[in-house]
Formats: C-alpha cells, sequence, structure tokens
C-alpha cells in the first residue's frame, strides 16, 4: 500500500504520531546541535549519580526546561476544528498495526501514547507524555518512569504501571521478532514499584545505548481491554478491532479498503499538556482508498480528498495544471526537508546465491543509468545520492583519515585492507541522453562478471560454470509510482545489455506484502533502510547480524562482521564526537558492502492541498507536522463550502 499522506518515500517519513517505529528506535534519523541550558538535575546516590528530569537524551541535553509551556515550532492559538482528507492506494484488511500478518489500515498508530516522545526540531531528545519525570542512574542500567495520574484511556479507566508492563510484555511475546528479541536481550526486568511508578531493569552486560528511549517509547494499551478477550485480541494477529489506547484520536468507523475515519477526543487528558500545547487540531481525520494511483490523483482533483503529499515527480512536474490549481483552490508547496535523505534503492536479496560475490553485484549497479532515468523519468528533479548519510557531517569521504581512521585501525583484522586504502564508493555516472550503458560500461560490467564466473555467450545472456543463467527478477506492487515503475523497466532493459536474464513483476499490493516479509524477491525497491546520526538499537535492526535473517527492516539480510564492529564500538562511544567518528566509519563499512544501488532523492516535501491548511511560519527541520501542527482556517473553509468545492 502507498500511504499519498505521508513524506516521498525517499525521504525519511513523517512521524504521524507513529507508535514508537518499533523498527527504526534510536537510530538517530535527524540531525540538530546539542544546546545545554536544559539540562537535567542530579541528585546523588550512594552508588552512582540519579538524573531526574522531564525527558532524556543521551548525552543529558534537552533544549526546552521543565517548566516549558510548549515547542518553539507550534502555534499555541492554533483554532481547533476541520478535517483532514487524505488518500491511500491499496487495500487494508487489518486494524492492527502491529501485527506480523495482513495488511494494516493507515494511520491506526494515532491513537496510542507512550511514556516520552521525540521532537521534530531535535535529534535524540525525548520528553514525558504518558510520565511526568524520568529517573535514572548514569550507569543507565534501570530507569523509572513516575507516570501522570490524569492519564485515562478512552473508556475513562487510569493508565497505570500495569498498563506500561503489559504493553512492554506484549510486544517482546507477540510483537516483529526483530524487536522482541533486542529488547527481550536488554531487559531484565520490569515491575510496578506502585500504581503509577514502573521500573525497568537492564543488562548490564549489553549497551546503555537505547535503552530508556526503547521502553520509554513502546505504545500503552489497556491491559484490562486485552485481558477481556485473551483468544482474539492479540498483537500478532490482524483484527478489524482497535485496542483500547488513551491517545488524542480514535476511530469512528471504517469501510474496509474504501475509507478509515478517525475522530479527535474531545476529552483527551493530555490535550493542555505543554507537548501537545499546538497539536491534533483536526476534529476529523478521514483516509480514502483508491485501486491505484491514477484513480487516487483524479479523485484528488476532484475533491474526494483534500491533501496530497506528492511523491511522483513526474506528476509532481507536469499534472497540477488542472482547474482547482490554476484558480488557487489547490494550493502548492515545496518544503524543505532537513532530514538526511532516506537510503532508498534497488536492495538485494543477499540470501541469494548469484549475489554472493560482491562483483556481480557492481556489475549489476552499472546497468542502472540514474542520470538518464532523473531527466527522462523524473523530470530532473532528483539528486544523486551515494551516501547512507548524505550531505551530512557524518558523510564518508575520500579515503578515512585523522580520527576516523585510527577508529577504524582500532577494529583490528575485521576492517579489510582495501576499505583503509581506496576511496569510499561513489555511485557511477551515467550518460543522461541515452539510457543504454555506454560501451565503455558494458565492458566493464561484463569484466566484473567474467571474474565472478559469469561469461557472456553468443546469445548474449551471462551463465556460470553450470551453465545456469544469470537470473534476475525484481518485485514491485502494482500500485507503485509509474515513474518507479519506468525506472524499472529501463533497467531491466539495460541488464539484458550486459548479459543478465533479468525481468520484474508487478503484483498485487497484498502478494506484494506477503513476498516481501518472506524475502521472496532477487531485487526489491525499498525504502526500509534508514538513514543516521545517532546510534542505537535500530542500527542492529537495520544493519545488524543478530536479526539479520528475518528483520523486515533489513530486506538485504545483510550480516557483517565488520559492520556489526563498528555499530558495537558506537555504542560504548563517550562524546558526540566519538558517536560521529563512528557513524562515518559505519556510513563507509556500508557502502563498502555494496547491498542496495541508490535511487537519488529529493531535498523538499512537495505538498498539494485545498487553500484551507495552514502551518506554522517556520516548519521543524525533521517533520513535515501536517498530520501534528497543522490546522484548518475555518474560514477559507467555509468559502470553499460555500462555493462547492467542498462536501
Amino acid at each position: 500500500m502507498t500511504i499519498q499522506a505521508k513524506r516521498p518515500q525517499n525521504r525519511s517519513a513523517v512521524r504521524a504520531r507513529p507508535a514508537v517505529d518499533l523498527r527504526l528506535i534510536a537510530t538517530g534519523t535527524l540531525a540538530i546541535g546539542l544546546a545545554l541550558w536544559g539540562v537535567a538535575s542530579l541528585a546523588q546516590d550512594s552508588d552512582d549519580n540519579v538524573i531526574t528530569a522531564h525527558g532524556y537524551s543521551y548525552f543529558g541535553n534537552l533544549d526546552y526546561p521543565a517548566d516549558y509551556s510548549h515547542f518553539d515550532f507550534v502555534n499555541p492559538d492554533a483554532p481547533k476544528g476541520g478535517k483532514l482528507v487524505l488518500g491511500a492506494t491499496g487495500t487494508f484488511d487489518s486494524l492492527n498495526p502491529y501485527s506480523r500478518k495482513g495488511r494494516p489500515g493507515a494511520l491506526t498508530t494515532l491513537q496510542y501514547d507512550q511514556l516520552i516522545e521525540s521532537t521534530e526540531d531535535s535529534v535524540g531528545q525525548y520528553y514525558c507524555i504518558l510520565c511526568e519525570s524520568i529517573e535514572y542512574p548514569e550507569s543507565r542500567d534501570w530507569v523509572i518512569f513516575h507516570m501522570r495520574e490524569d492519564a485515562t484511556f478512552w473508556d475513562g479507566s487510569p493508565v497505570t504501571a500495569e498498563d506500561v508492563i503489559y504493553s512492554h510484555k506484549l510486544f517482546v511475546t507477540q510483537g516483529l521478532p526483530s524487536y522482541a528479541q533486542a529488547v527481550g536481550r536488554m531487559i531484565d526486568s520490569v515491575e510496578a514499584l506502585d500504581t503509577y511508578t514502573v521500573k525497568f531493569t537492564f543488562n548490564s552486560e549489553l549497551t546503555k545505548r537505547s535503552r530508556i528511549e526503547t521502553v520509554g517509547s513502546t505504545p500503552v494499551f489497556s491491559k484490562a481491554w486485552f485481558e477481556a478477550d485473551l483468544e482474539n485480541r492479540r498483537l500478532d494477529e490482524p483484527r478489524l478491532e482497535v485496542a483500547m489506547g488513551s491517545g488524542p484520536y480514535k476511530l469512528d468507523s471504517f469501510d474496509v479498503n474504501r475509507r478509515i475515519v478517525y475522530k479527535r477526543n474531545p476529552d483527551y487528558w493530555g490535550k493542555d499538556r505543554p507537548y501537545n500545547v499546538g497539536r491534533y487540531n483536526y476534529d476529523t481525520i478521514q483516509v480514502e482508498y483508491f485501486a491505484d494511483q491514477t484513480a487516487s490523483f483524479e479523485a484528488f482533483k476532484a475533491g474526494a480528498y483534500t491533501f496530497k503529499v506528492e511523491s511522483d515527480p513526474k506528476q509532481w512536474a507536469t499534472a497540477y495544471d488542472f482547474p482547482k490549481a490554476q484558480q488557487g483552490i489547490v494550493k502548492l508547496e515545496e518544503i524543505p526537508d532537513g532530514s538526511p535523505p532516506n537510503p532508498t534503492g534497488f536492495v538485494f536479496n543477499l540470501a541469494k546465491p548469484q549475489f554472493a560475490d560482491k562483483g556481480v553485484r557492481e556489475a549489476i549497479a552499472l546497468a542502472f543509468n540514474f542520470e538518464w532515468s532523473n531527466e527522462s523519468l523524473l523530470h530532473g528533479l532528483y539528486t544523486t545520492r551515494s551516501s547512507f548519510v548524505e550531505g551530512t557531517h557524518v558523510e564518508a569521504k575520500a579515503k578515512p583519515e585523522g580520527a576516523e581512521l585510527e577508529f577504524l585501525k582500532s577494529l583490528g583484522d575485521v576492517v579489510p585492507d582495501d576499505l583503509l586504502a581506496e576511496d569510499v564508493w561513489t555511485m557511477h555516472v551515467s550518460d543522461p541522453s541515452d539510457s543504454l550503458p555506454s560501451r565503455r560500461t558494458r565492458r566493464e560490467a561484463m569484466g566484473l562478471l567474467q571474474e565472478a564466473g559469469w561469461t557472456v555467450g553468443q546469445d548474449g545472456l551471462a551463465r556460470n560454470d553450470k551453465g545456469e543463467t544469470l537470473k534476475v527478477n525484481m518485485l514491485i506492487p502494482s500500485n507503485i509510482e509509474s515513474s518507479v515503475e519506468g525506472m524499472h523497466d529501463i533497467f531491466v532493459q539495460n541488464l539484458r545489455q550486459i548479459g543478465v536474464d533479468a525481468s520484474f513483476e508487478k503484483v498485487d499490493p497484498s502478494q506484494y506484502t506477503l513476498r516481501r516479509r518472506e524475502r521472496d524477491y532477487d531485487i526489491l525497491y525499498s525504502t526500509r533502510y534508514g538513514s543516521f546520526l545517532s546510534t542505537g538499537g535500530g542500527l542492529t535492526q537495520m544493519y545488524g547480524s543478530a536479526e539479520a535473517e528475518f528483520s523486515l527492516f533489513n530486506p538485504a539480510g545483510l550480516a557483517s562482521p565488520l559492520v556489526d564492529a563498528i555499530i558495537d564500538a558506537s555504542f560504548v562511544a563517550e562524546s558526540q564526537d566519538d558517536t560521529d567518528v563512528a557513524l562515518m566509519a559505519l556510513d563507509r563499512a556500508l557502502r563498502y558492502e555494496f547491498f542496495v544501488i541508490p535511487t537519488g532523492y529529493i531535498a523538499d516535501s512537495w505538498v498539494a492541498y485545498f487553500d484551507m491548511y495552514e502551518h506554522p511560519e517556520t516548519i521543524p527541520p525533521y517533520d513535515l507536522g501536517y498530520l501534528s501542527f497543522w490546522w484548518v482556517n475555518p474560514e477559507k473553509a467555509a468559502a470553499l463550502k460555500a462555493k462547492g468545492h467542498l462536501d
């Protein structure tokens, strides 16, 4: 399913008040300088300094003080009311976003609160939601959350320490395996010290990174709701019933594969809390479903939904000249995106034997002509990308030197000599005037195949010593953007030019989801990998070996001792500078392992909406925020309705 309400998938995804992204906890996909005036207070303990604070960051810095009234980037006087109507393509058969099966409906995570949550204008800073304060020693061997006694679920029952414990155990016993195993190893025990105080004790032999933010960012459900029907209310099974939450929105109605409607809870316990001031301004958030991108765009033009984040460059460049846009009824904006580009691209399934030799992967990459694709399919709107942290201060450049070189040498024999001696991998440059690879590129690619044991015969196909052709099949969903499908088509043609027996297969979204989860593909166009500006457990879920065989967030199945060693070393970095050095080395290592062919990125979020939505003058750098801190201007909405442009 392609959720058009989300930020373009080649950039970092919008946090539509997500349930903690249990896939990417603490990977640090954001960036900001360190401010020191909100530093947590210290209380002396006989064994260790105990920190008590209104939030958490690993290095102790919090930009907002304990008595903050609201975040700088919100409009505290934003009017409440109106409706946000979004579009989605594909299908859904579940309202449980945490199930291992099925296709969940859009935005179901809007309904759940967490103990702490990050902000849109900082890196790795978390502030209390369900808790009033956090208490932990410098060792991070344990954490105590002192909860708010006024927090309630939708039915008015209090949110207690027992609900936190029960929710944690649900994710460990019934959650996604990659998350469940990582968190299960991390936590030794969890206990309720009293009704509103919960303590987590951590495994002291594992890294202290990601401990507190992981447990604090887990969604909290009602224990009583689950226990009322244990057989049918499971976290790992799809269901068309939502778990009892305490969040600002709750499900109002749904029609499977057609529509989901959420209503703002007027009795939301947290509506006046500083974290929430200026947020959750719509009375209704509605998602309309369509079969494909074409039907969806025509529906937007007709007013069937009213807000669209565009992810198709061809459409953005050519299709927004319809009458409502020309008349100003629909407004277009390009809003800068301050987060690092998401490392989107063609991902190799490293479990496939034909990809065991990196030379084969490099040869296949040479057949991808980004420059032609950008000019001819993407209207020149993309920028080439080589790094997993493109354009940031931790992007690896040239050969390692200085602190990075010293760091890599300290890891010993796990670091290959050529990684130290050669320039970091960068994307090749192709001819934008010709979609086919040049003669030089073909010779280079076929030379790499020859070295790997694949010889191109008279019929133009590369074969190994068993006479088998080099088969490569790419998998895409039927609701994918036309420009992305076009990239697959040209890529396959070019692969055939160098002897690869290539094809791509388009399947319906449900089948695509199943095959993606089962890794039934050779190459997958994927947005699953994330960029990083801090370290944490999410790095191991995406790039580590421990869960590589089954992690949904490591679609290549990357399992590299080199990468593992760098991630492990980043966990024990004692300063931000040391962390940055480790992350730069990680970028270099990931590019060295070569398991993704980058497809470029766009620097802005492209937004089209009926001219009744408004936002703060300054959008924070790391989140577009249209679900959280935009609002409806009631006078503009009334005018559009009076003129027949809205229902």
